[in-house]
């Protein structure tokens, strides 16, 4: 994506890239947006790399991308939603979804709690967007037809590697080799 710059119109809620520390795009700043993927922005503001929540676009002027599904037709989760939901979260600094970076380890659903458990893992332990990540996670999950409930654990064995990456990932990353 080339970057495009926009004027913050209201304060809009960031979290800093990598470590996740929350802070404010104050309104009438002008950020440089280098990534826009599934509902979320990643923007340039003093310099830092820092992350907008699909909800909060509008505060940036702009318009999030929305998750629906169709109407349901019985009380039962559909698995294949729950791997959609997924796909529409993206690392915010690598432009890929966290399915086919190979993050999403178990799916679980739970018919009669109505829950879904969700093992994923990050590209490494120390990465400080963990809790943002799993958020991401939760929300889009909740928005599935019948899900009252997502557990999301992060997990670390087995360890990450881009062997676990689709080939069209590593094709985008350039470490297909």
């Amino acid at each position: 994506m080339e970057r495009r710059m926009v004027l913050a119109q209201a304060d809009c809620p960031a979290r800093r890239v990598p470590d996740g520390t929350p802070l404010t795009i104050p309104k009438n700043t002008f950020v440089a947006i280098t990534q826009a993927l599934g509902g979320n922005y990643t923007v340039v503001y003093n310099g830092q790399m820092v992350r907008v929540d699909g909800t909060d676009a509008a505060n940036l002027g702009l318009q999030p991308e929305t998750l629906s599904f169709p109407e349901p037709t019985s009380d039962q989760i559909d698995e294949a939603q729950v791997w959609q939901a997924l796909g529409t979260v993206f690392d915010p600094e690598i432009p890929v979804d966290l399915v086919n970076l190979g993050l999403i380890y178990k799916v679980s659903v739970d018919q009669e709690a109505k829950r879904v458990d969700i093992d994923m893992t990050l590209t490494a332990p120390s990465c400080g967007m963990g809790p943002v990540l799993v958020g991401d996670v939760e929300y889009r999950v909740r928005k599935v037809p019948n899900v009252k409930v997502v557990n999301v654990q992060l997990v670390f064995d087995p360890a990450w590697s881009r062997d676990m990456m689709s080939e069209e990932a590593q094709l985008e990353t350039g470490m297909f080799f």
